[in-house]
């Protein structure tokens, strides 16, 4: 028998056989606290399930963890169980994609010990809608893991990537090394002749192993799965101005 009939059934022994409400629990039986139990108001999820939606197509890749943090810094909730049983509910669960596993002999990374230690630079590449193709120089804090800066255009040089870091040691400093692959802006003479100047040892992975700059191939994951792959770009321009907010986004 369910509860409330339960409960029925003691108010009946009461009234008909004039019996008290302790002696009526035990002869059903049932607890004291099951008949005293008023059921509580059903929550008010309204707001937090229309807030919950425009995050979740704000952030397509975003899993319940993250969006609970963006929720919980706006006061809208407290307990990510809460969260968590809105998020299946609506149907919001990021696919994953199984990769094969690869068995590879484990190398330990050096990890450093303070910012600017040693900053890792790498490539990504995407397009415009008109068709044309366009390279973002991602550069990265491999302590902070912070995105220390981006370069976006059509075409990016070796003189290029030397100014641009050139503008990065003005805001941030130096790094104590430079993590890079083999890639012709990468060895050009413009990079040799700033890493002479500078004192800035620049450390070139081997050809084919790019697990050995793990940190800024993380990012770039990161970087297209929450950037590029979510977003259309008009032209230059519109690109460098949505790069630069996620980028923003991302570091705080």
């Amino acid at each position: 028998m369910k509860p409330a009939g339960l409960k029925r059934l003691v108010g009946y022994l009461q009234e008909h056989h004039h019996v008290s409400q302790r002696r009526a629990c035990r002869v059903i039986p049932i607890s004291r606290k099951a008949v005293h139990y008023a059921p509580q108001r059903p929550r008010r999820d309204a707001e937090l399930v229309a807030r919950l939606k425009a995050l979740g197509v704000q952030y397509p890749r975003y899993g319940y963890l993250m969006l609970h943090s963006r929720l919980r810094a706006e006061g809208l909730v407290i307990n990510r169980k809460r969260t968590y049983r809105l998020y299946t509910e609506l149907g919001m669960q990021v696919r994953t994609k199984r990769r094969k596993k690869l068995v590879r002999p484990r190398v330990p990374m050096v990890v450093p010990t303070r910012p600017n230690e040693r900053w890792s630079m790498d490539f990504a590449h995407d397009q415009l809608a008109d068709g044309r193709r366009i390279r973002i120089l991602n550069i990265v804090d491999e302590y902070s893991r912070v995105c220390v800066g981006q370069l976006v255009d059509l075409s990016i040089s070796g003189v290029r990537v030397a100014r641009h870091l050139d503008q990065l040691s003005e805001l941030r400093g130096l790094p104590k090394t430079l993590v890079m692959d083999n890639a012709p802006e990468m060895t050009s003479k413009a990079m040799f002749f700033r890493s002479q100047k500078t004192r800035v040892k620049v450390h070139f992975i081997q050809p084919g192993k790019p697990t050995q700059n793990a940190f800024v191939e993380s990012f770039n994951g990161r970087f297209r799965g929450g950037c590029l792959n979510q977003q259309w770009f008009r032209y230059l321009a519109d690109a460098r101005q949505i790069i630069d907010d996620w980028r923003e986004h991302y570091n705080t």
